[in-house]
C-alpha cells in the first residue's frame, strides 16, 4: 500500500519506517525504530532526493511509483551516500534509466565505490552555491562536509524555502502517522532520541556543523527535510537552538550524571551513597547508570546533556573495568568538550582506576577533572573521605 505525503508546494516525502530494526550501524539500540526519509519534488522536472535503506525498499519504491503517477524521473539528487540512504540507488536508475545522477565530486567517488555499474549512466557534478532549475523551484547547493560524511551536500528550495538537509537535524524514532514534528510532542517524544542521534553520529564534528549553522542563518528556512525522522515547518528556532547548544558542545542542563562499574556491588553500593550525598548537598538532579547494564550511546547522550560527571570504576587485571575504558574511549572519540568530571576508584590490592581515567580525560579540551580522587580500598566504610569527595565536588560545580 503506498504511503506518501505532500510536504511543501509539489514536494512529497515518500520515505518508510523500520519498526523491527534493533540497531542502528548494527551498534546502536534503537527502541522506537527509525525512518528513512527520501523526498520527490514533481515540478516540470521531477527530481528525487536520496533514496532509502533496503530494509524498506518495498515500501519506498511503492511510494516513489505512486508519487510519480506514470511520470518519468529526470533527476537523482544525492545529498548523502551512506548505505542507510543509497542502498536503492542502483534499483532506482534501472527502473528509471533516464534520471540524471546529481551530485557532488567526493559523492561520485563514493557511489562508485558503493556502485561501479552507475559509471556509465549520465551525472552532473555540483558544487557550493550552483543551482538547479527545474521549473518552479530552483535548488541551491550548500556544502556540508563532514556532517558526518566528507561528501555531504544539503540543498535549499527558494521556491518552499525548504532544507534538504541529509543527516543533520535527524533524529532516532519512526515517523508514526504525522509526519511533521509539530504534529508531535518533540520534548517528550522525540528529543532524547535526536539529542542519541546527534552525540553519538555527528558529535564528533561541531566545527562543521557550526559552519552550516552560520550558512543557514543566511537562508529564509521554513521548512527543514532531513533524512530521518520528522519533518520540521514550525518552531524551527527550538531545533536550532539544540544544534547551536549541541555542536559547541554546551550542556543543556547543570545536573549531575554518576557512571559506575561494579563487579560485585561494593562499588555500586559506594556510588549509590555518593549520589544521595550528592544530591542533598547541591540540590541537583543526580542521574545514575550501571555502565554494564547501560549502552555506552545512552551514556554518551547524558554526557552531552549534562554539565558534571562522576565516574566510579574498579580496577581490572591492572586496569580499567572494560566498559568504563569504553566509555572513555568514545568520550575521546567524540571530542567531548566543556565538561566537569570527578574521579573515584576501587581496587582490593593496587587501585590504578583512579590515574587511568584521568589520562583519558586529560586528552579532551577544556575540561575540569577534581584533583581529589576517592579511593575505595574492597568496599567504602569511611563515610567521612566519602562526604569530603562529595563536598569537594559541590565546590567544583559551584
Amino acid at each position: 500500500m503506498q504511503n506518501y505525503r505532500q510536504v511543501a508546494a509539489d514536494t512529497f516525502w515518500i520515505g518508510a519506517s523500520d519498526r523491527r530494526i534493533s540497531r542502528f550501524e548494527n551498534l546502536f539500540p534503537l527502541t522506537h525504530g527509525v525512518s528513512y526519509n527520501s523526498y520527490l519534488v514533481t515540478d516540470e522536472k521531477t527530481v528525487l532526493f536520496d533514496t532509502a535503506d533496503i530494509s524498506v525498499s518495498d515500501q519506498f519504491l511503492e511510494n516513489l511509483a505512486a508519487a510519480l503517477a506514470g511520470r518519468a524521473l529526470d533527476y537523482i539528487v544525492v545529498l548523502h551516500m551512506e548505505p542507510d540512504h543509497c542502498a536503492t540507488l542502483a534499483t532506482v536508475a534501472k527502473l528509471y534509466p533516464g534520471a540524471t545522477l546529481i551530485g557532488g565530486m567526493k559523492t561520485f567517488t563514493f557511489m562508485d565505490q558503493f556502485f561501479p555499474e552507475l559509471k556509465a549512466l549520465p551525472r552532473k557534478v555540483v558544487k557550493e552555491g550552483e543551482m538547479l532549475e527545474t521549473g518552479s523551484h530552483t535548488f541551491r547547493f550548500v556544502a556540508a562536509p563532514m556532517v558526518h560524511w566528507p561528501e555531504v551536500m544539503m540543498a535549499y528550495d527558494t521556491a518552499t524555502k525548504s532544507l534538504f538537509s541529509a543527516d543533520a537535524f535527524g533524529t532516532f524514532g519512526a515517523v508514526d502517522g504525522g509526519i511533521f514534528m509539530d504534529e508531535h510532542d518533540y520534548e517528550k517524544e522525540y528529543l532524547a532520541d535526536a539529542r542519541r542521534y546527534y552525540a553519538n553520529i555527528v558529535g564528533k564534528y561541531g566545527q562543521q556543523v557550526q559552519a552550516v549553522l552560520k550558512k543557514a542563518a543566511g537562508l529564509e528556512i521554513e521548512n527543514i527535510f532531513s533524512l530521518h525522522g520528522p519533518v520540521w515547518r514550525k518552531d524551527l528556532g527550538v531545533l536550532l537552538e539544540k544544534y547551536q547548544l549541541w555542536s559547541t558542545y554546551t550542556a543543556e542542563e547543570d545536573d549531575i550524571v554518576l557512571i559506575y562499574g561494579s563487579l560485585y556491588g561494593h562499588t555500586a553500593s559506594a556510588a549509590e551513597a555518593c549520589a544521595a550525598r550528592l544530591r542533598a548537598r547541591t540540590g541537583r538532579k543526580v542521574f545514575v547508570y550501571d555502565v554494564s547494564e547501560t549502552h555506552v550511546s545512552y551514556l554518551v547522550s547524558e554526557i552531552w546533556r549534562c554539565a558534571n560527571i562522576v565516574l566510579f570504576s574498579p580496577t581490572y587485571n591492572n586496569g580499567l573495568y572494560p566498559p568504563v575504558e569504553a566509555l572513555l574511549h568514545d568520550l575521546e572519540a567524540l571530542g567531548v568538550k566543556n565538561r566537569r568530571f570527578a574521579l573515584a576508584e576501587n581496587g582490593s590490592w593496587a587501585p590504578v582506576a583512579g590515574k587511568l581515567m584521568r589520562a583519558h580525560l586529560e586528552a579532551l579540551k577544556n575540561c575540569t577533572v577534581l584533583e581529589d580522587t576517592l579511593t575505595i580500598k574492597s568496599a567504602l566504610h569511611d563515610e567521612a573521605a566519602l562526604d569530603a569527595f562529595v563536598e569537594k565536588i559541590a565546590e567544583m560545580i559551584g
